[in-house]
């Protein structure tokens, strides 16, 4: 009898452990077809800097109501108001330049907010003027000089004083 539950017991299993391997040996082992691919782009981390700071020189406010623009653009083109006769501007306008380092062939994303100026009690708002993207030529030094320039609105009311303010521009690969 022992002999008996011993031959029942060994033959369950043996028809429990052909059941569960039934499955494995129906599907096999199979590979992927196609197989995927792996990828990974390195770039050289950002670097960012001024190396010519935005100037619009001197503005002398005329008699009347009005209100002008003074600007330099990117490609350092000034402009005082289209020659209306509300402003006379003088001195050596100039737009910022910045310097761009990272990957060769990169493009690199450029953004800034207004500009607030102040001379300690008045604010002016400074639009700043610059490309969207600079494409990178070269790898690290010495990156891309690319210009920022930027326009003010001022009116006859607009207190007099020397106005000054920090860019806040930043730069990301596109």
């Amino acid at each position: 009898m022992k002999n008996l539950l011993r031959m029942a017991s060994l033959g369950a299993t043996v028809a429990a452990l052909t059941f569960t391997a039934t499955p494995a040996a129906a599907y096999g082992l199979v590979n992927a077809n196609p197989n995927a691919t792996a990828h990974v782009k390195i770039l050289q981390g950002l670097v960012l800097k001024s190396t010519q700071n935005l100037d619009l020189g001197t503005v002398v406010l005329g008699p009347g109501t009005w209100t002008a623009t003074v600007s330099v653009d990117r490609n350092n083109v000034f402009s005082c108001d289209g020659g209306s006769g509300n402003v006379v501007c003088s001195g050596a306008p100039q737009r910022a330049i910045y310097n761009v380092q990272g990957s060769n062939n990169a493009i690199v994303k450029i953004a800034s907010s207004p500009v607030t100026l102040s001379n300690g009690t008045s604010t002016l708002t400074l639009t700043p003027d610059h490309a969207a993207t600079v494409t990178l030529t070269n790898s690290g030094a010495p990156g891309n000089n690319f210009g920022v320039g930027g326009s003010v609105t001022i009116s006859n009311t607009t207190p007099d004083g020397d106005y000054t303010g920090t860019f806040a521009l930043t730069a990301e690969y596109q």
